[in-house]
């Protein structure tokens, strides 16, 4: 014999459920508007080939 009823069980899922369909659509919404592309920058593989290779950037920073 259970203490909790079977109609508890099965409310608790439900809500659970729709809690977890609604923080996707939610999360995936987020998703779509603020990240749809890429943020690549351009020259990108010639940065990283500076970087791994160690050849100093010919643009000098300034203070």
């Amino acid at each position: 014999m259970s203490l909790v009823p079977k109609d508890f069980n099965r409310r608790t899922v439900r809500e659970i459920t729709a809690i977890l369909i609604i923080k996707v659509v939610i999360l995936l919404t987020i998703k779509h508007i603020w990240f749809d592309a890429p943020t690549i920058p351009k020259n990108f593989d010639s940065q990283v080939a500076e970087r791994i290779a160690g050849n100093p950037s010919p643009i000098k920073e300034t203070r």
